[in-house]
């Protein structure tokens, strides 16, 4: 089919020249993506090309035009265009004058006209010698209204009445609107000079030169509205309504920080004003705002009244009009993360706006240089999520046309909004700009494209109180950092003390959904059909007949006790959501089966094959009330998702406690014996994160074991992550219900006996998955040789050190049966620490039976040399005993 004419908000060029197909037409607007039957439509113009004229990108060299020079222009192309669609024969079905104009002024313009849209020195000729190529090639833009509201009240439904509406900005908005672009100028000014000072530490990202944006946030977005930044986001947060003392005390690394100083100036939070981070890394952000955005959703399904965090209210909302926002670069905007986003934004319908700042570079390299489409506002064309691009020099049509985009999202669904923006400093003090060749290009944006002084220069500054505005930002910054000088440092104690929200003695069998049982109940029932529930209840209690029946044929799968716990869960507590690939079908394992049947998409939530991505909603949806589980049809494939889980360990020690992860991620995985899966699917992945703070890390053999450790770490107020062995999930046995374990310790599976401890026979064996059944049946065979106090670290993050030392201080051996690596594995930290904390114990030295440093191999005959078993457990108790 054909593509679509190049579109902008208000007469802005597109990055990439839109090529015609071989009979000439282009695609009108109103088209919308429909498929090409190979004739022509009546709704499509023709291109200027089939009259002769040649056309070619504008996005280069865009010199600012006035806007009486770009309507004009716009009525000199129409008359050029229509007389070309004469010549040609063409036919045009919806030739009204306004879309003429919309049309001619966003569609790309035929060579003899440029010169009069965008009058410039570097438009028809040769550039200056002296001028740097990135001005060459990205100058500023012009977004006039008049032409802008014609496109919004295509592209987005726009009214009259909505476009007059948001076209009237008053004194006092803009009197606001001004103090805040004031504000976050002089704000960002002190902070560099206190980071020259040696104040604020470690990298730290100016907003200079960008404030429209933060003066538009401040105009229409609103404290309930849930925020995601990326590392700039100092200006963010104080337009979100976030205290400017905390913010800058917070860069100061004070105890009255945002986040008691643990965060810095790349993790700003504040769960009051929902301004939800400040996250580090390049596009993660995008994820987590579609997470909380979902959160909104699953609110307005639930009936919650706008929930602040987890405070949860019951009472019946007339309407919830909260979105959420998440801010990226024109640069990370090319992240994989942002097409995925826009996908599930589409697919639900999300209230969320991604607004795109885009200041053409990416960190310091030249976004053009890299990126073959900087177009983002278009990138949800293929969703159908409209989008708009505006000059963001310009604050009064900043205002405009982001009131109109915003709009849409409260009301309508997502949308894109693409700011066109200079910044003025380097990507941070700490990576000098010089180095970049960008001297020459801050000074001319300083210059000529900074949005406070081209305000000033404009008639609307004289409607405001200039001088009232300047001190009150004045008075506001100077305030802030007098905050952060006085604020004290805080307690040395702090990073331990913030490790887990919930402490490692937390009995979770009494722990109740936030709202109360009653409460929960009462919303699952009015949420959820009765026959999908009644059928919910029926599979819930032939699972619990099956765990009661002790015959041979009776007891569940870890398959089918893993899913028992979560049903129960979900069915107990309407906040409890769950995210798995093909979970229509119960994955793998059974492993979540029937959950959508009985709670609906928006609670089951069935992904995309990108775990990533929906890790990375779970944590939105974490941070803003629910108890999200995520399940990995192998837990290798988290791989993908290694910098989001890293993230929801740290989020509650980095937000200073303000936000808990309640993640629960369960995936079967291990490496066992005879496996043939191949290096990719048996990784030691518990390996891999280990090093991650803030999560628990558990594991379970067994039916039982697996149950209760999901039902605890569900309604635990941490990140935790549970590995099943991936060759046992079918294997039935004995499952009491109603049982929580505990999320810190150690299970003795059997205990040596005196008798043989006092012959000096006693060895302490530490195992997990596949190790388990390989550690039994090596007991057995060993016999009386032995006395084994075989241990399953059911926990191995945190470690349960009193039980090892308990066992150790009868055996005084220990060897480890380790399902992962020799390098970084689990069993090296182990040995490591029993080394350090109960070396006066141990008779002999740690005996590590652990996986090579090779890729587990496919051929069992091969794999034997990597992978320790139950032959190799006997013969090394044999010769440690010996």
């Amino acid at each position: 089919g054909h593509r679509r004419a190049p579109v902008a908000c208000g007469g802005c060029p597109v990055p990439a020249p839109v090529r015609a197909p071989s009979h000439g037409c282009v695609r009108s607007p109103s088209a919308r993506l429909r498929p090409n039957r190979g004739r022509p439509s009546p709704t499509r113009s023709h291109s200027v090309v089939r009259a002769g004229v040649e056309e070619r990108s504008l996005y280069r060299s865009v010199p600012l035009c006035s806007r009486a020079a770009s309507m004009q222009a716009a009525r000199s192309v129409a008359s050029a265009r229509a007389q070309a669609r004469n010549t040609t024969g063409a036919t045009h079905a919806r030739a009204s004058p306004r879309r003429a104009v919309s049309r001619c002024l966003l569609e790309k313009q035929p060579e003899a006209d440029e010169t009069v849209r965008f009058p410039g020195k570097f438009v028809g000729g040769k550039a200056p010698e002296d001028l740097p190529r990135h001005l060459q090639e990205r100058n500023r833009i012009s977004t006039p209204w008049d032409a802008a509201r014609i496109e919004l009240a295509e592209r987005f439904g726009a009214s009259e009445a909505e476009l007059d509406k948001a076209a009237d900005i008053s004194d006092e908005h803009l009197s606001e609107a001004y103090t805040m672009m004031q504000i976050c100028r002089d704000f960002e000014n002190e902070c560099g000079q206190a980071y020259m000072a040696g104040k604020i530490r470690g990298f730290m990202h100016l907003d200079n030169g960008q404030e429209s944006i933060p003066a538009l946030l401040n105009d229409c977005i609103r404290e309930g509205d849930l925020k995601h930044s990326y590392y700039r986001d100092h200006c963010h947060a104080i337009a979100s309504g976030v205290d400017p003392g905390a913010v800058m005390a917070e860069l100061y690394g004070k105890d009255g920080g945002t986040c008691r100083g643990t965060g810095g100036s790349m993790h700003i939070y504040d769960v009051a004003s929902n301004f939800q981070g400040g996250w580090a890394l390049v596009g993660e952000q995008l994820p987590y705002a579609v997470g909380a955005a979902r959160s909104i959703h699953m609110d307005r399904s639930l009936g919650y009244p706008g929930k602040q965090h987890q405070n949860h209210k019951w009472d019946k909302m007339e309407k919830d009009d909260r979105i959420a926002v998440v801010f990226v670069g024109e640069g990370g905007a090319q992240n994989g993360r942002m097409a995925e986003c826009l996908n599930a934004a589409a697919k639900e319908n999300l209230p969320i706006l991604f607004l795109v700042i885009d200041n053409g570079r990416a960190i310091n390299t030249f976004t053009q240089d890299v990126a073959a489409n900087q177009a983002v506002y278009r990138m949800g064309e293929h969703y159908g999520i409209p989008g708009a691009l505006v000059d963001g020099q310009n604050i009064e049509d900043t205002l405009k046309v982001g009131r109109v985009v915003v709009d849409h999202v409260r009301n309508k669904g997502p949308a894109i909004l693409q700011v066109h923006t200079f910044r003025f400093n380097g990507h941070s003090p700490a990576d000098p700009e010089h180095e970049r060749n960008r001297k020459d290009e801050k000074r001319w944006a300083r210059k000529e494209a900074d949005p406070i002084k081209i305000f000033l220069a404009g008639e609307s500054a004289k409607r405001i109180d200039l001088d009232a505005c300047n001190a009150k930002a004045a008075e506001i910054v100077k305030n802030a950092v007098d905050f952060a000088e006085n604020s004290p440092d805080p307690p040395p104690t702090l990073a331990a003390d913030l490790e887990y929200p919930d402490p490692v003695t937390t009995d979770y069998s009494v722990r109740e959904p936030v709202n109360g049982l009653a409460t929960a109940e009462a919303l699952t029932t009015r949420a959820n059909p009765a026959h999908a529930l009644e059928a919910l209840q029926g599979t819930i209690d032939r699972l619990r007949a099956q765990a009661a029946d002790k015959s041979p044929k009776g007891g569940l799968s870890i398959g089918d006790a893993v899913n028992l716990a979560i049903l129960e869960e979900m069915q107990r507590d309407p906040t409890t959501t769950i995210h798995a690939e093909d979970l229509q079908a119960g994955s793998s394992y059974n492993v979540p089966a029937h959950t959508q049947q009985a709670f609906g998409r928006i609670r089951a939530c069935d992904e995309i094959i990108d775990e990533g991505h929906f890790i990375g909603k779970a944590i939105g949806e974490a941070m803003n009330g629910y108890r999200p589980i995520v399940e990995m049809m192998n837990m290798n494939f988290a791989i993908y998702g290694m910098a989001e889980l890293s993230s929801a360990g740290n989020t509650y020690a980095t937000t200073g406690g303000q936000f808990i992860m309640p993640l629960t991620m369960i995936g079967a995985g291990g490496t066992a014996p005879n496996q043939s899966l191949g290096a990719e699917h048996s990784q030691p992945f518990h390996a891999y994160i280990m090093g991650i703070p803030g999560l628990k890390i558990c594991s379970a053999a067994s039916p039982d074991a697996a149950y209760g450790l999901v039902k605890s770490a569900i309604r635990d107020n941490g990140p935790c992550v549970i590995l099943l062995p991936v060759k046992s999930m079918k294997i039935k046995g004995p499952c009491d219900t109603d049982v929580f374990y505990p999320l810190h310790k150690a299970r003795y599976l059997s205990r040596a006996s005196d008798a043989g401890v006092a012959a000096g026979k006693g060895v302490t064996v530490l195992t997990y998955l596949h190790g388990v059944k390989e550690a039994q049946n090596a007991v057995a065979e060993l016999g009386d040789e032995a006395a084994v106090d075989l241990i399953e670290l059911t926990s191995l993050k945190p470690l349960d050190m009193d039980t090892i030392r308990e066992s150790l201080s009868r055996t005084h051996r220990l060897v480890l049966l380790d399902e992962s690596t020799r390098s970084g594995g689990v069993g090296a930290t182990i040995s490591a620490r029993v080394a350090e904390e109960c070396f006066d114990e141990l008779d002999a030295p740690v005996m590590r039976l652990c996986m090579e440093d090779a890729p587990v191999p496919y051929s069992t005959a091969i794999e034997k040399t990597v992978v320790k078993r139950a032959s190799d457990l006997v013969a090394g108790i044999r010769s440690i005993i010996a």
